[in-house]
């Protein structure tokens, strides 16, 4: 059953735009027919009731789908990759249950933000996000913020309940903390919110990390092999999801 999103509530379920111009061109749907209808991070199964002009008017049968989503939420920072790494990040994530997604400016960085298409290259990702939201039946579409510095980064530990580094020095430690021990610890505690923070191509610089831990971060291992920018969010989602799910 297709799903979309609507900004409103359920009661004022109005699918408009490129969703609606789905619904009629491509899906080709018909008045009576069922879809899920997603306001306010719950999933309605709702009946198509008219066509109005470019809008599509549907009404909710009563019936809820549970949610799927992580009861954890859990921001991925990530410092700016090359290429196309960062809509690899958003789709994959998305999928493994990505609450937000915060790029930062690392000091190794190679990319930097262009200002100009920035506005842009953000709706892109969003969209990229919702995609991923409606293809892995989520109830929420992750947040894409803007870019920011580094040290605005750190200035937001405070609001997580626990965050991690993925540290490159700990990888290659003879004795490492295991992320699933500190995943236990952080679930005992019954944390509402985790920020997972990851460095560009080449890592996190040696001064960024103790800024990090000095603000109340903590190392996370994800193994003794050296990850990619791209593939070291989606391991550690997956080991949250193990753990918490």
């Amino acid at each position: 059953m297709q799903r979309y999103f609507i900004e409103t509530a359920i009661q004022e379920a109005r699918i408009t735009g490129e969703d609606a111009r789905h619904i009629m061109r491509v899906m080709r749907m018909k008045e009576g027919a069922e879809i899920i209808v997603v306001a306010q991070n719950t999933a309605y199964i709702c009946t198509i009731t008219a066509f109005e002009d470019e809008d599509v008017l549907v009404q909710a049968t009563g019936q809820t789908i549970p949610s799927p989503e992580l009861p954890v939420r859990v921001t991925v920072a990530c410092g700016l990759p090359k290429g196309d790494k960062l809509e690899l990040i958003t789709q994959k994530a998305t999928e493994l249950g990505m609450y937000a997604l915060l790029p930062f400016e690392a000091e190794r960085s190679i990319v930097k933000w262009d200002v100009k298409k920035g506005a842009k290259k953000q709706e892109r990702l969003q969209k990229i996000a919702k995609e991923a939201a409606e293809q892995s039946h989520r109830t929420h579409i992750p947040k894409i913020y803007e870019p920011i510095h580094f040290k605005q980064l750190v200035s937001q530990i405070g609001d997580f309940d626990a965050v991690f580094i993925a540290d490159e020095e700990d990888a290659k430690a003879d004795k490492r903390t295991r992320f699933a021990d500190k995943l236990k610890n952080v679930y005992d505690k019954q944390a509402k919110s985790i920020l997972i923070v990851f460095g560009p191509e080449g890592g996190i610089a040696r001064k960024e990390a103790d800024m990090l831990m000095q603000a109340g971060a903590q190392t996370m291992s994800l193994g003794p092999r050296i990850l990619r920018a791209e593939t070291a969010p989606l391991y550690a989602l997956s080991a949250i999801s193990y753990e918490f799910e």
